[in-house]
Formats: C-alpha cells, sequence, structure tokens
C-alpha cells in the first residue's frame, strides 16, 4: 500500500496511455454532451474546430479512468478527492488520438483535524504529438500509514 507519507512533492506519476475513437466519442456525447461537433461526424466539420471532437468533459472522464487504475493497481490509499481547483482542455482530442497522462505533487501536508493528509497535485493529459490536451489541478486524500504500536494493540 502506498501511504500519504510515501508521496513526495516533485515526483511525477505516470498514468498510462488510452486510444480514442470516434464511436467512443459520439456514445458519450449522446449521452452527456450531445452538441453537433460531438455527435455529428458532417456537422462537426462546419464547426469552427473543423472535425468531430470529445467532449471536455469525456476527456476527464478519461482521464479520471486512467488515474484511478493507477492507484487500484499500485494500491494508493486513495480517499477521494474534494474537487479540483482549475480545469482546463487546451487541445481537442480527436478520433485517433492516443493520450497519455500523468500526476505531479506539487504540495503536501497533513490535516490538522482528520487522520489523512492531502496532496494537492497538477494533471494533465497530452496527444500522441506531444501537445497537451487538457490538465487539471486539484488535492486528493490519502491515507495515513497505520501507527505499528496501535495496530499491535489491536490484535
Amino acid at each position: 500500500m502506498k501511504y500519504f507519507e510515501d508521496f513526495e512533492a516533485g515526483e511525477v506519476y505516470d498514468l498510462g496511455t488510452r486510444a480514442v475513437s470516434a464511436e467512443e466519442i459520439i456514445a458519450f456525447a449522446r449521452k452527456y454532451d450531445p452538441q453537433p461537433f460531438h455527435v455529428d461526424p458532417e456537422a462537426a466539420k462546419d464547426s469552427a474546430f473543423g472535425g468531430l471532437i470529445a467532449s471536455g468533459w469525456h476527456t476527464s472522464a478519461m482521464f479520471m479512468s486512467l488515474l484511478a487504475n493507477t492507484i487500484k493497481r499500485e494500491k494508493w490509499a486513495s480517499m477521494g478527492a474534494p474537487g479540483l481547483d482549475t480545469c482546463r482542455w487546451v487541445v481537442p482530442v480527436r478520433p485517433g488520438d492516443i493520450l497519455s497522462a500523468k500526476m505531479e505533487v506539487l504540495e503536501l501536508r497533513r490535516s490538522k483535524t482528520r487522520p489523512f493528509g492531502i496532496l494537492r497535485n497538477r494533471s494533465s493529459m497530452t496527444n500522441q504529438d506531444g501537445k497537451e490536451v487538457m490538465f487539471v489541478e486539484g488535492i486528493g486524500l490519502y491515507g495515513l500509514r497505520p501507527d505499528p504500536a496501535k495496530t499491535e494493540d489491536a490484535a
């Protein structure tokens, strides 16, 4: 398990990659963001984007999937997050893009009143050309390493 105490400011974590298909873009948008440039390839050609693009919310969901899979795979003691300070969709995500995500730890501090640590981070996704397509800044809550003395007392 990776606890709050195991993180260090300045560390960068690779969260993996994923491909994006037109079918996925359209399916997500039909359900959650049915604007023409997300759901209709022909109408999208006449938009300011010149073609089909993923909803920013879809881009965020793809990022979250990569982050959550890393948390699960690497057994981070994540306790969720109270929100984001910043979220920007910088470059449109298009069918065929290969997205790569990373998370940089900016700052760490222990809660003064609760048994967890607060990790401030900047996370981003880039496409196959190295262009940043989105970034988020926010905080995550992480469990503290159990006190061995308390663990032994409970046994």
